[in-house]
């Protein structure tokens, strides 16, 4: 192989090892280019370098995606191999008869890996909508998110940051672990999507706080030079939560990703936003960041006129151009910054 091919060939890899380890789906990755380098080579040499990207990633044998996943992965990677080489190669073989010996669980994994070489790893449900919720797997506007925060860390830095709606957490765990912020509040409402999220928080190498209302426990007491945040999980049910349950969060930003997916949840966000601002007005006044994937463009035109309505300033914030995690390129998203 040619040395400007095996350059060609090593820019694969990433994209191959970034897509499987976040289990994205498999018409995602660049099967067309690897079909190329394959008829240029005539060695094994790049299949069995993917393989170690990926089945045998160290991040995904502790933490193995789904079954399935894995299965569907291999066989394509087998096909491919196939199509341009008659001779069998036995490592995919081993790989495919291990994984289907395995069994499926309820949960699998995520990880996704930061510039700073650390990563991100969620536990997640196998179906999209499972005991009644979608908080339980990771969409992309919490990806979208990360990216801008990691960006621009001085936003989070040295402050305490609640996030509405964290479902399973990819998006305060990258926070968390690349913008050093002082306080990080994980919340969310449904019993099922905080057992999960406060599995991940711990899976994740950070320490839970027992109760962010307790005033021996409250962020304020936290240090700047603390190389970890403080970190809690709260139960905040929009429609009930009260404004002195909300101002004992204290929260110098708010944020929250993929929870404008129908009227009734714009609904529920700006009031409870209303909430926040009304019980911090002594106080100066903290920005949230709401990321969205624009889905229909009638939900969003709600939530800004809402906003209008409330008395809550608001303007876009300019997308980012350094992509991170994989996630639709044809999705269209969006953050809006808020004065509260």
């Amino acid at each position: 192989m040619a040395p400007e091919e095996s350059t060609e060939a090593v820019r694969l890899l990433p994209s191959f090892e970034r897509r499987f380890l976040a289990a994205r789906a498999l018409r995602s990755f660049p099967w067309q280019s690897l079909e190329e380098k394959l008829r240029d080579s005539s060695g094994p040499e790049l299949l069995l370098n993917i393989l170690q990207k990926t089945v045998k990633h160290p991040l995904c044998v502790k933490h193995p995606p789904s079954v399935k996943y894995a299965r569907c992965f291999l066989s394509e990677l087998i096909r491919k191999h196939e199509a341009v080489h008659t001779e069998p190669l036995d490592e995919l073989y081993e790989a495919l008869a291990e994984v289907l010996m395995t069994t499926e669980p309820t949960q699998c994994h995520r990880s996704y890996l930061l510039p700073s070489g650390d990563s991100v790893t969620l536990s997640e449900s196998t179906a999209i909508i499972s005991h009644g919720t979608t908080g339980l797997v990771t969409w992309d506007a919490a990806l979208y998110l990360a990216e801008w925060a990691m960006q621009n860390p001085a936003a989070f830095a040295h402050r305490t940051v609640l996030e509405l709606g964290s479902g399973a957490g990819l998006t305060g765990l990258a926070i968390c672990k690349t913008c050093r912020p002082s306080a990080y509040i994980f919340s969310d409402c449904h019993s099922c999507v905080l057992e999960q999220l406060r599995g991940n928080i711990l899976l994740n190498g950070l320490s839970l706080e027992a109760d962010v209302t307790d005033p021996a426990r409250h962020p304020e007491h936290n240090t700047c030079d603390s190389e970890s945040p403080r970190v809690t999980v709260a139960q905040l049910d929009w429609d009930v939560v009260t404004a002195p349950q909300l101002a004992a969060f204290q929260p110098d930003v708010v944020i929250a990703a993929d929870v404008l997916y129908c009227p009734e949840t714009v609904l529920s966000l700006v009031r409870v936003l209303q909430r926040l601002s009304a019980c911090l007005k002594n106080q100066q006044a903290p920005d949230a960041y709401i990321a969205f994937t624009v889905r229909n463009p009638e939900t969003c035109q709600l939530f800004t006129s809402k906003l209008g309505i409330a008395g809550i300033p608001w303007e876009a914030v300019p997308h980012h151009d350094q992509k991170l995690f994989p996630y639709e390129e044809h999705s269209e998203m969006a953050i809006l910054k808020l004065t509260l």
